[in-house]
């Protein structure tokens, strides 16, 4: 039995939530005009509103002795000093040294900070031989074209923030084209195969273990089509290959020169990597100095989640929402709904980071919990989920917890034309107002129009759909580090509040190994599986049969 299943200040909580529950959003707007000015948290070049969030200022307070009971405090002190806070794996969670800069960063005697730096040093050399169109091929081509094969975090973080930070390029990576393969399957990088050239493509091996059968699978399908172009293997692991990983023997074991590996340490979680080497496909965007920018905005939210209090701190005040929603108004899914293109794939970004981080059901005392955890979290880009799963969230009969993204300013650049520059600027305004009046209705339904006339059934819009709405002043490589930072800490604090261990993934572990016993059975080799799986088994030997 857990503090959010028991005892009194549970039963307080869910005394709050009846009272909730009884009442709908505009009511509580209509008690408390002053909403906005109570529940809204201002950083700087970022507002986070949670006035609209199904919540009293009595809820916000018992939510913060939940805080003080779960030791939170301890808990955050203890993953800025290096303590194993992953408790099953025994080791330390250290994300927040990849971004300490020139502040020591000392976890049992040892200060980080020197170790982060002169990998940060050897990823600036390499970036800047790309740049400068030095690093050549086989042929003494130089390259244009470079693919990140990774999986998970090696891959869905630096897609996410490449494509996020696109317009930011630098001159010098202008033509250089950054792609990404992550797929078992080969589909991704059979399709990039066909429209690059061997000579000028140089790829990214980004894989913590360096055992990842998935990217090593796509490295050597990447290696045979090279060695279709040149016959000396070892020349094109030299020429065509950087390794990222935490295990640089493996790296060497494969061919990797030692002057073109990355490394990162066990202490950072594959889905907090992107801050590390794993960033170099970030680099080569927007320049180590962008890249740097991009961790200047992490390390202010770093000191912020670890000094604030409660009530001014917006890690844990995110946090809360979650528990307050999943816990108390029993509701299992969460949307993620960024208003801007670029942040096309933090939907995808922030499942993997939450899911994998949360979706828990042991303690860290091993005991199965008695209440939920990490809510289903799913997402789209506003603008076309208004034109798609929208219709769920104002007339389905979920309750959905929703997050509007929303970076304010944008086209101020001097290179568009000034009819070009404020005809975007209209289009950034009309995408404004469509974030703010979505929010709006799942708040309001149809007493946003202002009257209360009846209306037929199917065209009810009944509101009360909580939601927090994120507005950044501008996207750019700081506000970015910021955002991601933002929601690491959250997951944390969540899972501090909900006792679980967030650093650790054994389910998807077990995945990987039934998959090397069915791969055997299905090269003919091994049987014995359930009548399901033996099933589809001969179903996929007699289709194979028939293609050969």
């Amino acid at each position: 039995m857990g503090l959010l299943s028991s005892g009194p200040l549970a039963t307080q909580l869910q005394q709050q939530a009846s009272l909730v529950k009884q009442q709908h959003l505009a009511e509580l707007f209509e008690q408390d005009p002053q909403r906005f000015n109570t529940m809204h948290l201002r950083l700087p070049a970022l507002l986070l509103d949670f006035s609209k969030q199904r919540m009293t200022v009595e809820a916000w307070q018992g939510l913060y002795r939940l805080c003080d009971e779960s030791a939170l405090a301890p808990w955050i002190a203890k993953l800025f000093q290096g303590e194993a806070v992953n408790t099953s794996e025994k080791r330390p969670a250290l994300h927040m040294a990849l971004r300490s800069f020139d502040q020591p960063f000392v976890v049992n005697g040892q200060d980080l900070q020197p170790l982060v730096e002169a990998q940060l040093a050897k990823m600036e050399t390499l970036v800047e031989r790309i740049h400068q169109r030095q690093w050549r091929g086989f042929s003494g081509r130089a390259i244009t074209d470079v693919v990140n094969l990774g999986v998970g975090g090696s891959d869905l973080g630096p897609m996410m923030a490449c494509h996020a930070l696109e317009e930011f390029r630098v001159s010098q990576a202008k033509s250089l084209r950054i792609h990404f393969a992550s797929s078992m399957d080969g589909s991704q990088l059979a399709e990039l195969l066909q429209r690059l050239h061997p000579e000028t493509t140089l790829f990214i091996l980004a894989s913590k273990s360096f055992t990842t059968i998935d990217t090593l699978s796509n490295a050597d399908t990447a290696l045979r089509w090279l060695g279709q172009a040149c016959q000396d293997e070892a020349l094109l692991k030299r020429q065509h290959f950087i390794g990222c990983s935490a295990a640089p023997a493996k790296m060497s074991q494969w061919g990797i020169s030692k002057d073109h590996q990355l490394e990162f340490w066990d202490w950072v979680g594959g889905r907090y990597s992107l801050w590390s080497v794993i960033g170099m496909s970030i680099a080569l965007v927007v320049g180590m100095s962008g890249f740097r920018q991009f961790l200047k905005g992490a390390q202010w939210l770093d000191q912020h989640f670890a000094r604030a209090p409660w009530a001014e701190n917006a890690p844990v005040r995110m946090a809360l929402v979650d528990v307050w929603n999943t816990n108390f108004l029993a509701s299992q899914t969460h949307a993620i709904l960024p208003y801007d293109g670029r942040l096309k794939y933090l939907p995808a970004y922030l499942s993997q980071l939450e899911m994998e981080s949360n979706g828990k059901r042991a303690d860290r005392q091993g005991q199965e919990v008695d209440y939920p955890t990490c809510p289903i979290l799913w997402g789209e880009v506003g603008t076309n989920a208004q034109h798609a799963f929208f219709q769920l969230l104002h007339q389905g009969t979920h309750q959905v917890n929703c997050d509007f993204v929303m970076p304010v300013q944008r086209y101020q650049h001097s290179h568009w034309s000034e009819q070009t520059r404020e005809r975007l600027q209209y289009q950034q305004r009309l995408n404004l107002a469509n974030c703010l009046a979505q929010s709006r209705v799942l708040m309001l339904g149809n007493q946003a129009l202002g009257n209360q006339q009846q209306v037929d059934a199917d065209r009810h819009y009944p509101g009360n759909q909580p939601s927090t709405t994120l507005l950044i002043e501008a996207l750019t490589p700081y506000t970015l580090g910021q955002l991601i930072a933002l929601y690491e800490h959250k997951v944390y604090t969540s899972a501090v509040l909900w006792n679980i261990n967030p650093f650790d993934q054994w389910g998807v572990e077990l995945g990987k190994q039934i998959a090397k016993e069915t791969l055997a059975a299905i090269e003919g080799q091994g049987s014995g599986f359930d009548p399901s799986t033996e099933g589809l088994l001969a179903a996929v030997r007699a289709y194979q049969e028939t293609q050969a």
